[in-house]
């Protein structure tokens, strides 16, 4: 198995020596180094891979020679602008002060403007963030100060403690636990590296982090407005979808008081989720409820635990299986994908299903010869579906489920209307195909998967309900 240390190091080689040495005496095998002094010239991330009493005797030894990052408290760089007036010694008062209150200093700026006052910006590390209204109380009494909301794309503010602050930052935004901010260094760090030796810059890679955490969050609460349309496919079936600004569509098929789920959405949004599952469904605790999910991205299935039974391909159960080891499920395997889907887990609390849950209505683990091929049916209330299943170009285990009588089908990812996202998805959606290289495993084919489909679902009208974005009509001469 392998394990990533956090380390904090002095910035002198000797310090990775000595860390080094402690690894290989115990036999393990270091499988990746990352540190860049120009983002953190303290964090060196290393890799290690043998077994799990190894990699606990490791940690230890790093604790003990003081090296192993472990404090991931409230402490944040803060960007305050204090008004001098323009004479020599006017800052040794703040200075004073901050030493005072026994803040680090890790970033200065001012600069004489013509007038009698001079705007004198401080990077602040504060490691106890309750001292610092106290502080800013008492540098008012001094001169006029301001904490500056500065555009963290543009300055990275203390290249001594950035991973900390950052994970900081984004796990107050989402509300995650303790055990998260770690998890979420680790992987910001791997996504960094990755891209870097892809010449991308840092700076966009964290504020892209950055951007995909803030607009989880900014969905939260009283802002959690999906787009919810509602349609009839005769006097005793009825179908919602419901579209969240951020993650997968929810697809309801409403029968004689039965709920079929075409996938959950993120489990970040469990709360919201549920109170829009009782106002449209009043009797949603009661009723006998099942959901089927058309892959297992993160997206897709945050939320298996409110349901007994969860319908899915056996490639699709394979990889939920997967993600209770340590490697993870068919997206962790994909050393591109690996980091970004990390992220994704710690930022929307995701939790692996439970085996029990699982389904299986179609296909097999062996690799399919098609773009599209029939692996079963499956029918709800009126509806028999053709059950297809995808070769895998969005991620193995995909379906597609085909109604012909009325000719409705249900895509997953292999089919979504783009197009017709609003700005809230748009904005959302522009972050994993950068952060990922690519949303999808085979970007080849998957664009012949969606070549392939008109040709399986032959002419009509169809009515296509894909993953993302409101159903599309597809006309096939």
């Amino acid at each position: 198995m392998k394990r990533t240390f956090v380390t904090t190091m002095p910035d002198r080689a000797g310090a990775f020596l000595g860390a080094s040495r402690v690894i290989a005496e115990l036999g393990l095998n270091i499988t990746r180094v990352s540190y860049n002094k120009a983002i953190d010239t303290h964090t060196l991330f290393i890799e290690a891979e043998g077994s799990h009493a190894r990699l606990e005797r490791a940690a230890e030894r790093l604790r003990e020679l003081g090296c192993l990052q472990s404090d991931m408290d409230g402490s944040s760089v803060l960007l305050v602008e204090f008004r001098l007036r323009d004479t020599p010694g006017s800052v040794a008062a703040v200075l004073e002060l901050i030493e005072q209150y026994n803040f680090n200093i890790s970033y200065l700026s001012s600069q004489e403007n013509g007038t009698a006052w001079q705007l004198f910006k401080m990077g602040l590390f504060v490691e106890q963030p309750e001292q610092f209204s106290d502080f800013l109380n008492a540098a008012s009494l001094l001169c006029p100060v301001r904490v500056v909301d500065y555009d963290k794309a543009e300055k990275i503010l203390d290249n001594s403690i950035f991973y900390v602050s950052f994970a900081n930052e984004l796990a107050q935004r989402l509300d995650l636990p303790e055990t998260e901010r770690t998890e979420l260094v680790i992987r910001a760090n791997q996504v960094m590296q990755l891209l870097d030796e892809r010449g991308e810059s840092f700076h966009k890679t964290f504020d892209y982090i950055r951007g995909f955490g803030e607009a989880l969050a900014a969905c939260r609460g009283n802002a959690f407005q999906p787009r919810i349309s509602e349609y009839s496919f005769g006097p005793d079936l009825r179908l919602l979808l419901i579209e969240p600004p951020c993650g997968s569509n929810t697809c309801i098929l409403c029968h004689q008081g039965q709920y079929l789920f075409i996938d959950t959405g993120y489990a970040c949004y469990r709360e919201e989720m549920l109170a829009l599952l009782h106002r449209l469904l009043p009797d949603f605790d009661r009723a006998p409820r099942a959901a089927l999910i058309t892959h297992a991205d993160v997206d897709h299935c945050g939320l298996l635990d409110l349901f007994t039974c969860v319908y899915l391909s056996r490639k699709s159960r394979d990889s939920l299986l997967l993600e209770r080891t340590s490697r993870g499920g068919f997206r962790e395997r994909n050393p591109l994908h690996a980091p970004y889907i990390r992220i994704c887990k710690a930022l929307t609390s995701y939790r692996t299903a439970e085996p029990e849950r699982l389904r299986v209505i179609g296909g097999s683990s062996a690799p399919l010869a098609q773009p599209l091929e029939e692996v079963g049916s499956w029918s709800f209330g009126s509806l028999s579906f053709q059950v297809l299943e995808g070769q895998g170009g969005h991620l193995p285990g995909e379906l597609a489920l085909v109604e012909r009588e009325r000719q409705l089908v249900f895509t997953g990812d292999i089919l979504v209307n783009i197009r017709e996202l609003t700005a809230e998805q748009a904005h959302y959606n522009h972050y994993a195909p950068y952060l990922m290289t690519s949303v999808d495993t085979d970007p080849a084919l998957c664009a012949r998967e969606r070549k392939e489909l008109p040709n399986v679902l032959g002419p009509g009208r169809w009515s296509v309900f894909g993953g993302h974005g409101p159903r599309k009509e597809l006309v096939v001469e």
